[in-house]
C-alpha cells in the first residue's frame, strides 16, 4: 500500500476501536477492499451488521466482496439484505438485477420497469403524450418502438418486433440514426423512423419493456435467428470485399478486446491487446481486428484492421458476415453478430452483466454464442488460455 493509503487504514483501525465503531468500521472496510484483503473486509462489515442489521452501506459494501470472491450463494444474502433496508423505485431496480441475474423471470423484467421511475438510469429520456403499450392487440392503428440505452441494447431487444406485428398494424421503429438501416431489416419493422421527424403514432412503448409485456422467461425468449441481416446498402461493400478477398482459404476471425472507454464498468469488461497474444499460436488463421478507437499495437500474426471501414453498424454487419468467428468482450458487436447468427466467443468479465446469467457457457438470447468467464476477477489469462486450448482441440 501506499504511505497515505497505510495512514488511512492505521487511522480506521484505532477508530473502530473507539467509540465510533459504525462510520470506522465502513470506513477500514473500505481500505480493506482497496487493499485486497477481502477476507479481513468481510469480517469487519459482518460485525457492522450485527451491529446495525439494516445497515444497507455496510450490505453494499458485503455485496463488493461477496461478487470479488466469486461466492454467489453469499451475494445473493448480502444483496437481499441490502434490499431489506429501503423501499421505493429504487429498491425494486436493484431487486430487478437480483432476479435478472438469477433467472428469476418474468418477475425480474416486472421490477426492470421502476427504471422508468429513477431519475438518471434512463437515457435518453421521452415524455410522449401517446398512451404506453401494455400488449393488447392494436389493429388499425400504428405503434412507436423506441430505443433506449446504449447500442448492444437496440440490437438485443428489437427482435421482439416480429411479436409485436403480430398482434396489430403498423410498427414503427425509433432507433439511433447508426443503427437505422440495419434495424430496418429487422422482421416485424414497417419503418424505421428518425427522432427530429416522427410521423403520427398511436401507441409507443421502449424496445427494453417488451420482455416486461410478453411475460418473457427462459423458456420464451424470442430466439429466431437471425433476425437481422446485412442491409442493401454498405457504404465500404466492395472495399471490405476486398480486404476479405486477401484471406480468402483461410479461417477468418474478427476479434475486439475492448469497449468504450465511457463505460462505467469498462475497466472490467475490457483487456489489453497484449492479452491476446497467445491466440497467435493458433495456425492457419486470419486475424481481422474490429477494434475501434486508437490505433493498437497488432497483437496477433498477420492482424488486419477493418476499422477505418466501419462507418456504421452495416459495415460492421457486412465485415462479420464474412467471418468465421468472432472473439470479443462484452460489447454492442457481440449483439450484432448473436443477431447475425455467427459463432461468437465472449470474453466475460467475473461479474457479468445481467443478461448473462449466472453458472452457464451459453446464451439463450443467442444460441451461436459461448460466455468464457473470468475465474476470478482480473484473470484474463485463464480465459484466454480456455479460448486457445478449445480451438486448438
Amino acid at each position: 500500500m501506499k504511505p497515505a493509503q497505510l495512514k488511512t487504514l492505521k487511522g480506521a483501525l484505532a477508530l473502530a476501536g473507539s467509540g465510533q465503531r459504525g462510520p470506522a468500521r465502513l470506513s477500514l472496510a473500505e481500505a480493506l477492499i482497496r487493499k485486497g484483503d477481502l477476507a479481513q473486509a468481510r469480517v469487519v462489515l459482518d460485525q457492522a451488521m450485527a451491529q446495525e442489521p439494516g445497515n444497507v452501506a455496510a450490505a453494499r459494501m458485503l455485496k463488493v466482496v461477496s461478487a470479488r470472491q466469486g461466492d454467489w450463494v453469499e451475494l445473493r444474502k448480502d444483496m437481499e439484505r441490502e434490499l431489506a433496508g429501503y423501499s421505493g423505485p429504487l429498491h425494486d431496480y436493484d431487486e430487478a438485477h437480483l432476479r435478472l441475474l438469477w433467472g428469476e423471470w418474468p418477475r425480474g423484467w416486472e421490477l426492470y420497469e421502476s427504471r422508468l421511475q429513477v431519475p438518471g438510469l434512463v437515457s435518453p429520456v421521452r415524455h410522449f403524450p401517446q398512451p404506453r403499450w401494455n400488449g393488447e392487440p392494436f389493429p388499425g392503428r400504428t405503434l412507436l418502438l423506441h430505443w433506449e440505452q446504449g447500442f448492444g441494447d437496440t440490437l438485443m431487444f428489437v427482435r421482439y418486433a416480429a411479436r409485436v406485428k403480430a398482434l396489430g398494424g403498423r410498427v414503427l421503429l425509433l432507433a439511433q440514426p447508426e443503427l437505422a438501416e440495419l434495424a430496418a431489416t429487422c422482421p416485424g419493422v414497417d419503418q424505421v423512423v428518425a427522432e427530429e421527424a416522427l410521423p403520427p403514432f398511436d401507441l409507443q412503448i421502449s424496445l427494453l419493456s417488451l420482455p416486461e409485456v410478453f411475460r418473457t422467461g427462459l423458456d420464451s425468449i424470442p430466439a429466431e435467428i437471425p433476425y437481422l441481416n446485412v442491409p442493401d446498402q454498405v457504404p465500404h461493400r466492395q472495399a471490405i470485399a476486398e480486404t476479405l478477398a486477401a484471406s480468402a482459404g483461410k479461417t477468418r476471425v474478427g476479434i475486439v478486446w475492448a469497449g468504450s472507454p465511457g463505460h462505467k464498468r469498462d475497466r472490467e469488461r475490457s483487456l489489453a491487446v497484449g492479452a491476446l497474444a497467445p491466440l497467435g499460436a493458433l495456425p492457419g488463421i486470419a486475424w481481422h481486428s474490429f477494434q475501434l478507437g486508437p490505433v493498437q499495437a497488432k497483437a496477433l500474426p498477420g492482424m488486419v484492421s477493418l476499422a477505418p471501414l466501419l462507418a456504421d453498424f452495416s459495415d460492421t454487419a457486412y465485415a462479420l458476415s464474412g467471418m468465421d468467428l468472432v472473439i470479443a468482450v462484452d460489447t454492442a458487436l457481440v449483439h450484432l453478430a448473436g443477431a447475425l447468427g455467427i459463432p461468437v466467443l465472449v470474453l466475460t468479465a467475473f461479474g457479468p452483466d445481467f443478461r448473462w446469467l449466472l453458472h452457464r457457457d451459453d446464451s439463450p438470447w443467442y444460441p451461436s454464442l459461448r460466455l468464457y468467464r473470468q475465474p476470478v476477477p482480473g484473470d484474463w489469462a485463464t480465459v484466454i488460455a480456455r479460448v486457445l486450448g478449445d480451438l486448438a482441440g
